[in-house]
């Protein structure tokens, strides 16, 4: 599998750290060339440092500003010299508590940058690749949640738009087939800073809470992440994996 993305590029939009980070490097690691986004050009500096640069570039900016997935696009194209793949990891949780006292504000800016972003993004990169004329777009993967699939006390809207970004992976795949497969993954708690708050301080009790008694690690959805952009996934579209430690089948249980 050393291999699997050589002469292939791909877009990642919150990949500066955490999943979408994994996820960049692990494309890198296979062959692949990557650009990747984020709001901090420290961060983004910094990763880009650490994947390489004759393999990654970084644009830094608002995942839900046009001008800023445009000039992503571009640099794909420009300096990579196409766009095969499209990774959509970059999400806000700003609110925390009952949907009774949810800020709506606060909502309509989750279902901006959760939802309907990413649905821009994959629009733009479908557009530009085909344009290319270098074969155009292969896939799509989009990062929902667990907390997409049911109940999610006190982050129950973030969880409302990623089961809306479920449903949006289901539309797109049948929309984009056969050409360019969409897939989705569900991680439960993964060890980031973004899910700080889910674990800081009780790790343990919450490590407990898994079958495979741990927390998961960035690479944990890395892995999966590259097999659904992949070749070896090549008759998978419109799934979503459950990338959660055994949290689902406990929960059946």
């Amino acid at each position: 599998m050393a291999d699997r993305f050589e002469g292939r590029v791909a877009v990642i939009t919150g990949a500066s750290r955490g999943i979408g980070f994994a996820i960049a490097r692990r494309l890198v690691a296979e062959g692949g060339s990557v650009v990747i986004t984020g709001r901090d050009q420290e961060a983004l500096t910094a990763a880009v440092a650490e994947l390489g640069e004759e393999r990654a570039a970084g644009v830094a900016g608002k995942v839900d500003d046009a001008a800023h997935r445009a000039a992503t696009i571009s640099a794909a194209v420009d300096r990579f010299g196409g766009l095969d793949h499209l990774v959509n990891n970059a999400g806000i949780n700003p609110a925390y508590g009952a949907l009774a006292d949810l800020d709506l504000a606060a909502a309509r800016k989750i279902l901006e940058v959760n939802v309907i972003a990413a649905l821009e993004w994959a629009r733009d990169a479908v557009a530009a690749a085909g344009a290319t004329g270098a074969g155009g777009l292969r896939s799509i993967v989009n990062l929902s949640s667990v907390a997409g699939t049911g109940a999610s006390p006190g982050i129950g809207f973030y969880g409302v738009s990623k089961a809306a970004l479920i449903n949006l992976t289901q539309q797109l795949a049948g929309e984009l087939a056969p050409d360019i497969r969409v897939n989705a993954l569900a991680p439960a708690v993964v060890r980031t800073s973004f899910a700080r708050a889910l674990y800081e301080g009780r790790d343990e009790q919450v490590s407990a809470e898994y079958p495979l008694q741990r927390l998961g690690e960035p690479s944990d959805v890395a892995g999966p992440a590259a097999f659904l952009l992949s070749d070896d996934a090549a008759w998978v579209t419109g799934q979503t994996l459950l990338v959660d430690g055994g949290a689902s089948i406990r929960a059946l249980g």
